[in-house]
């Protein structure tokens, strides 16, 4: 097991890539999304657990990539990678995300009516369905706070300037 670390290390380098700093949230939840799928609790997942695991965290991986990853970090062919490999994937893939374009999804799961803006109809359903009590009036706050156009609703804009202040309206 140990052998495969350094095999590791010298694959990503070889590629060019820098290894991918992670945040200790997201080691949590690659280790919580990794115990979750290692159903057996052998210390690997297969590649169909693997697939399930990407897919749950939100990548969407095709039955070719999840073929290359386990080329990639299954040297032995043993059919399975180990947690260390399943981190490299995911923090790799973590790191290619687009954070505007993930502030895009969220603003879409507000936004269930299409309508381009987030009204306090929006926000009162995301309230409930997170179990939050909240009043129209501090719902309505909400929204004056960051209606920066003062049209009385948050624009896909707005909402990428509230999630990512380097953003600008």
């Amino acid at each position: 097991m140990s052998a495969r670390k350094p095999a590791a290390r010298t694959s990503a380098r070889r590629q060019g890539r820098p290894r991918v700093e992670l945040t200790e949230d997201q080691r949590l939840e690659i280790k919580e999304a990794f115990d979750i799928f290692d159903s057996d609790k052998s210390g690997s997942i297969d590649k169909h657990e693997l697939r399930v695991a990407m897919r749950a965290m939100g990548f969407d991986v095709s039955k070719n990539e999840i073929l290359e990853i386990m080329e990639n970090k299954d040297p032995d062919n043993t059919g399975s990678i180990n947690f260390q490999a399943f981190q490299e994937v995911v923090g790799d893939k973590m790191a290619q995300r687009d954070p505007i374009e993930e502030i895009r999804k969220a603003f879409a799961l507000f936004d269930d009516d299409h309508t381009g803006k987030i009204s306090i109809k929006n926000l009162r359903r995301v309230a409930r369905e997170l179990g939050e009590a909240m009043t129209d009036d501090e719902l309505q706050a909400m929204i004056d706070e960051f209606d920066t156009d003062k049209d009385g609703y948050i624009s896909e804009a707005e909402f990428i300037a509230i999630m990512d202040p380097t953003q600008s309206v």
